[in-house]
């Protein structure tokens, strides 16, 4: 079984603890979530490279409620101004909790003819999917639509779908630590029971 840690209960000590624009993400996320209180929550902060082989930092922070999921993402951008300062955008997300699909939960466990269950993943990956009409981001696929008579030369227009991209976070224990991937576990699980409900 996995061993009790000692991981805080309050998203904002998580947020401070990341380090990473603690007030404008806790006032982002204070904002979204309004006069409810989360029932569980996952803080996670890394790094990106960019092409140009700058590292940019992104924090992803995603909540859960009685009745909604709110997601906030703070990413940092290079500087614009002659000032050589970076700017940040922050964008939250509250999503009711019947408009998620499902809740999947990917597991990377190395060696697994020697897992022991409880035992945690060595990385955990969850993606969210959610309805199309959410607002989030979605891919169309089109073309060219036929009809059955293969020598039909006339023009029928396209056909296609709307396929949703899901929200996806993914934790390791080697770049995040157990705890954060306990922790990822855990959220996934209360998500999971939530849109059960």
């Amino acid at each position: 079984m996995r061993k009790t840690r000692a991981v805080s209960t309050d998203w904002r000590l998580e947020i401070e603890r990341s380090g990473y624009y603690p007030g404008l993400v806790t006032d982002a996320v204070a904002t979204a979530l309004g006069s409810e209180t989360a029932e569980a929550f996952v803080v996670h902060h890394e790094a990106t490279f960019d092409p140009g082989m700058e590292v940019r930092r992104h924090i992803s922070v995603l909540l859960l409620t009685s009745t909604r999921l709110i997601v906030c993402h703070t990413d940092e951008h290079p500087p614009e101004a002659p000032d050589g300062r970076p700017h940040a955008s922050t964008t939250t997300d509250s999503v009711r909790l019947d408009s998620i699909h499902s809740v999947a939960l990917t597991r990377v466990v190395p060696d697994p003819a020697a897992y022991v269950p409880g035992t945690l993943p060595s990385e955990a990956v969850l993606s969210i999917s959610l309805t199309v009409n959410w607002g989030s981001i979605a891919r169309i696929d089109l073309e060219p639509a036929a009809c059955a008579d293969e020598s039909c030369e006339l023009d029928h227009g396209y056909t296609g779908g709307v396929t949703a991209e899901p929200l996806t976070l993914r934790v390791s224990q080697a770049a995040d630590g157990p705890d954060a991937v306990a922790n990822l576990l855990d959220f996934a699980q209360a998500l999971s029971e939530a849109t059960a409900r």
